[in-house]
């Protein structure tokens, strides 16, 4: 994640709505991505996230909303737009039967650079995503790994400065997975804003700077990792002690602990934070208790998920 972000827009949508036919499938929302940061839209399937994207990449028309992407208006100028974006769907955009290079090329000569330029960002992007040794093989032949990076690349041929990035990973072994993430990082460092839809919750906390969560048509929650998973409860604090006169010395010292006197173990509520653990910790110096260990288990982001989707009546809860 991020540590130092841009406070200006790079996509801003207002009253974003859109139905088919009596079936509506985004009720009016908003969103603000600043530049430079990694915004995580997650869902469940049908909630709207696609639909999303797709009006903010142009391809299909909103119904209603005021929406400015990279500083331009989506409605009057759709073509300076695309020019300041990249898509990256789900289904790659390889074709197998090219060369690495060969795709590149044919990218550069979309985007109409000229063959010199169009031969120097082939040959610089593939440095970039380490396929170099692998640039005069059909891309058929490459892993799912090389062919993501493959069509990532891709999308970068024309330097946008936001990226749509729909399920990046799907399908990926973890090592591959963990080298894209990395590329994802780095594009970011560069001041590329990612808008990235994921069914994988371990990527929106490792790679948001901030998350929005989607159901039926609506935002029903906004904010970062952190402060998303503090709207649900269920966090706490486990001590293991040594032996039974420390558990026993603890059990009665904290009384509002839930006892497990088979395994010697304590559990106590908390939100995780560092005031609550000191003010833990300073209970059980105080009594002299040393020999115990600590560890601390707070919601993650499939209980935020499962808490706050599934339901209509869900209402927005935005942190700032």
């Amino acid at each position: 994640m991020t540590t130092a972000v841009s406070t200006r827009p790079a996509i801003s949508a207002i009253g974003l709505r859109k139905s088919y036919g009596d079936t509506v499938v985004l009720d009016g929302i908003d969103l603000t991505i600043a530049e430079g940061t990694v915004f995580a839209l997650l869902g469940p399937n049908g909630a709207g996230k696609t639909t999303t994207v797709n009006i903010l990449s142009t391809l299909i028309d909103a119904d209603a909303g005021d929406i400015r992407v990279a500083g331009h208006d989506l409605v009057r100028e759709p073509d300076s737009v695309r020019a300041a974006i990249g898509v990256t769907g789900q289904f790659s955009a390889v074709d197998n039967l090219l060369t690495g290079e060969e795709n590149l090329i044919l990218m550069a000569d979309l985007h109409h650079l000229g063959r010199g330029e169009g031969r120097r960002r082939t040959t610089e992007l593939l440095e970039q995503f380490d396929l170099t040794e692998a640039r005069t093989r059909p891309a058929g032949s490459y892993s799912g790994g090389m062919r993501r990076r493959l069509d990532l690349a891709m999308t970068l041929v024309g330097s946008p400065r936001v990226i749509f990035l729909d399920e990046p990973t799907t399908g990926l072994d973890p090592r591959s997975r963990r080298t894209l993430w990395q590329i994802i990082r780095d594009l970011v460092d560069d001041g590329i804003t990612i808008l990235l839809t994921t069914q994988y919750l371990e990527e929106a906390d490792r790679l948001a700077d901030r998350i929005a969560l989607l159901d039926h048509g609506k935002l029903v929650a906004e904010g970062t990792p952190a402060e998303l998973k503090r709207l649900v409860p269920g966090g706490h604090v486990v001590l293991q002690f040594a032996d039974v006169d420390s558990f026993e010395t603890a059990a009665s010292v904290l009384g509002d602990a839930t006892h497990d006197a088979d395994a010697l173990t304590l559990q106590l509520p908390s939100d995780g934070s560092v005031q609550s653990l000191q003010t833990l910790l300073a209970r059980l110096s105080a009594e002299s208790i040393y020999r115990a260990a600590l560890s601390v288990h707070t919601p993650d982001l499939d209980d935020v998920f499962l808490a706050l989707t599934g339901s209509p009546n869900h209402q927005k809860e935005t942190l700032q």
